[in-house]
């Protein structure tokens, strides 16, 4: 490895939080990787890393050379993707996070294609609906669906989310259909997340404005899980329309309070702002928009 490589492994041992997680991330052995540190510390006679056998901490000159070897990395990444034939076939690995639902149910065939495009292109994934951290887990970039609060990420809009609140005919003849905000807060719910009791805004034909408490007869953190009780009828549910969609067309499942609106979010790439977006990721992410519009398939039925 040269100094450039070296500086790579450096900032991925600080990112990741130590040797150990850097090279199950490099697929390095980390008796490799630890080697290369030291042998960056020696070529520049100074220490940078304090390892103790619970955690690693940068020093002063350390936390100095983490920061320009950001800079001179990134530059070197745009120089390469700028001088580049913009034919080249993409080599190396994409490290991606992608939502569990959407990705098994509406990006398993897009990611096909992409693979067919870049036979030589590597990919990882990790399908989790958790807040995967990009920087310190080593991920190039991440599809997140909802409202974007974490300031370091740059994001791209893919396409928007419409929510629904539906349940299975045999839920309705047996509770009644709500005609209102009054009569819905009545209702047995089926809840995403298990994080506590939740809420949900829904605005009623005269433009007003309710915060809806669920209560919730099952929680869970998977969507298809609470669409299937919902068409077994124990409750409503509040969900995407990607997930729904099909239940909806199929009539196993109705859709709850239709002249209501509800929220709509949207389906973002997101990738650390600090960094050089590789040539391998952007055109992941100009693939997906080729791919999703303002009206995506699932809510043209």
């Amino acid at each position: 490895m040269g100094q450039l490589e070296d500086m790579a492994v450096f900032i991925r041992i600080v990112e990741a939080g130590g040797i150990g997680k850097a090279a199950a991330q490099l697929s390095l052995a980390k008796s490799a990787v630890s080697r290369r540190l030291v042998d960056l510390e020696t070529r520049l006679n100074t220490k940078l890393l304090i390892r103790t056998t619970r955690k690693s901490s940068l020093t002063d000159a350390g936390r100095a050379y983490y920061q320009r070897a950001l800079t001179i990395l990134d530059d070197v990444s745009a120089l390469n993707s700028q001088t580049s034939d913009s034919n080249t076939t993409l080599d190396g690995t994409l490290r991606i996070a992608l939502p569990h639902s959407f990705g098994l149910m509406h990006l398993s065939a897009i990611i096909d294609q992409f693979i067919l495009e870049h036979p030589k292109l590597n990919l990882q994934i990790d399908f989790s609906d958790r807040k995967v951290d990009l920087v310190e887990e080593g991920y190039e970039l991440a599809i997140r669906i909802g409202e974007l609060k974490d300031s370091s990420l740059q994001a791209k809009k893919l396409t928007p989310i419409r929510h629904i609140l539906c349940a299975s005919p045999g839920y309705i003849n047996t509770h009644g259909e709500p005609q209102d905000i009054i009569g819905l807060k009545k209702q047995q719910f089926l809840q995403y997340g298990i994080s506590g009791q939740q809420s949900i805004l829904i605005i009623d034909p005269q433009k007003k404005r309710h915060q809806v408490e669920l209560h919730a007869k099952v929680a869970a953190n998977n969507g298809i899980f609470l669409k299937e009780m919902a068409i077994a009828g124990h409750g409503i549910v509040h969900l995407p329309s990607f997930i729904v969609w099909e239940s909806l067309a199929s009539k196993q499942l109705v859709p709850i309070l239709n002249d209501h609106q509800l929220l709509t979010t949207g389906m973002h790439a997101v990738y650390p702002q600090t960094r050089y977006l590789s040539r391998r990721a952007r055109l992941f992410i100009d693939f997906l928009t080729e791919k999703f519009t303002q009206q995506p398939y699932w809510d043209s039925m």
